[in-house]
C-alpha cells in the first residue's frame, strides 16, 4: 500500500465478541504494515483507540494532507458511522465491509451493505448473501499468539480447576451456540473419563439467563457441578494460555457464520470436535484436525470426544495436524494480504460520495 494511505478500523462494541477477536488479529498485523487507527473500544495488542469524533477530525486532516483514507467496518452501527463521514460530510473516503453471516440480512442492513465501496465475504456461503462481493477472504489466526504448550499437562496444572485434562467450549451461553449440547455431552462423557474437567467459557446475556440456570440445574442433578464448570468470561489477554492448556475444544453451535475459536485451538495444537456449521469442515479437513460430527447431537459429540481423549496416539497426531492446517491454510498473513488487495483495488473505482437525503 502506498505511503499516503490511512486505514481507520472501527470496533464500536463494548464487549469482546467473535468479531472483536477477528478485528484484533487483523489490526495487530496491519499495524506493522500500514498506518492504522482503531476507533471505539480497545483491543489487545492494537493501537490505542480514539473516539469517533476524533476519527472524523483525523480523516479530514489526512485527506487535506493528500492521503487516501479507508474506513473498514464490520457491524451495522459502524457502517452507519462510516456512511455519515462519506455521504453526510462528503469526505472522499472508501468504506470496506466484512461479513461472515451465512444467512440473508434484514432489510436495513442490506441497504447499508449496498452502500459500501468494497465488500469482503469470509466464505463462499457468506458471499452468496451479499451483493457485488469484492473478494472472499477467510479469517485467519495469529499462530504466534496462539501456539502449543511445551507441556500441556503442566500448563493445565497451573490452573485452579480439578483433574488432569481440560475440555472446553468457548462462546456466549445460548441455544444458538449449542451450550446445551456441550453440557449434555459432558454429562454423558465425564463419568467414563474421571480425570477430565469440562469448562464453559463465556457468559449469558440477560435474555439467556434462564437457559443458563437450566443448564446448571442439569449439571447439579448429574452430580457433576465440580467437574462441569461455568467459568464466565475470560479476559482476551488470558485466552491464549487457557486454550493451549486444553486437551480438546468442542465447538457445537447450531449456527455459526465462521467461528474463530476452533482455529485458535488448532493453532495451539488442540484438536477439535465440531458440529457441521460455520467453516468448521474446512478447518478440520478429512478429520485431520479433529472430528466433525454429522448432527448437533450430544451422544455423537460425547462419542467423538471420548475417542480422542482415550487414544493418546490419535490425539497427538491430530494435535500436530491441527497446528499445521491452521498455519498453512488459515494464517493471519493470508487474511491480511487478501484484505490489502481489496483496499488497493478501490482506488481504481469511481468515488461513491453522495449527499444523504
Amino acid at each position: 500500500m502506498p505511503n499516503d494511505f490511512e486505514l481507520i478500523v472501527t470496533n464500536m462494541h463494548r464487549n469482546f465478541t467473535g468479531v472483536s477477536a477477528t478485528v484484533s488479529a487483523v489490526v495487530r498485523k496491519q499495524a506493522t504494515l500500514s498506518k492504522v487507527q482503531l476507533v471505539g473500544q480497545s483491543l489487545p495488542g492494537c493501537p490505542r483507540p480514539i473516539t469517533y469524533r476524533d476519527a472524523v477530525k483525523l480523516t479530514r486532516q489526512r485527506l487535506s494532507d493528500g492521503a487516501r483514507v479507508i474506513w473498514h467496518v464490520r457491524r451495522n452501527n459502524e457502517m452507519r458511522a462510516a456512511l455519515w463521514v462519506r455521504d453526510g460530510l462528503r469526505l472522499p473516503i472508501r468504506i470496506v465491509f466484512t461479513s461472515a453471516a451465512q444467512r440473508r440480512h434484514s432489510p436495513f442492513p442490506r441497504w447499508l451493505i449496498s452502500r459500501m465501496d468494497g465488500i469482503i465475504a469470509t466464505t463462499q456461503a457468506a458471499a452468496s448473501f451479499l451483493p457485488k462481493v469484492s473478494a472472499t477472504v477467510h479469517h485467519g489466526v495469529d499462530a504466534e499468539l496462539f501456539h502449543p504448550a511445551d507441556d500441556p499437562a503442566a500448563e493445565w496444572q497451573k490452573n485452579s480447576w480439578p483433574g488432569g485434562m481440560g475440555v472446553a467450549t468457548i462462546g456466549r451461553i445460548r441455544p444458538e451456540k449449542g451450550t446445551d449440547l456441550f453440557v449434555d455431552a459432558m454429562i454423558e462423557l465425564l463419568p467414563d473419563i474421571p480425570d477430565a474437567t469440562a469448562l464453559i467459557i463465556g457468559k449469558a446475556k440477560r435474555e439467556h439467563r434462564a437457559f443458563e440456570a437450566d443448564l446448571r440445574a442439569r449439571v447439579a442433578t448429574a452430580g457433576l457441578s465440580e467437574r462441569i464448570i461455568f467459568v464466565g468470561e475470560i479476559a482476551s489477554e488470558e485466552m491464549p494460555a487457557l486454550v493451549r492448556s486444553l486437551s480438546l475444544l468442542v465447538a457445537a453451535p447450531r449456527y455459526e457464520g465462521y467461528g474463530l475459536t476452533p482455529l485458535e485451538a488448532m493453532a495451539s495444537g488442540v484438536p477439535i470436535v465440531a458440529t457441521n456449521t460455520g467453516f468448521f469442515s474446512s478447518f478440520i479437513g478429512d478429520n485431520e484436525a479433529g472430528t466433525l460430527v454429522a448432527q448437533p447431537d450430544p451422544a455423537e459429540i460425547a462419542s467423538a470426544s471420548q475417542t480422542l481423549l482415550q487414544n493418546p496416539l490419535e490425539q497427538a497426531l491430530k494435535s500436530s495436524s491441527a497446528r499445521n492446517r491452521a498455519i498453512s491454510n488459515f494464517g493471519i498473513d493470508k487474511e491480511v494480504a487478501g484484505i490489502q488487495q481489496v483496499y488497493e483495488a478501490l482506488w481504481d473505482e469511481p468515488d461513491k460520495t453522495t449527499a444523504l437525503t
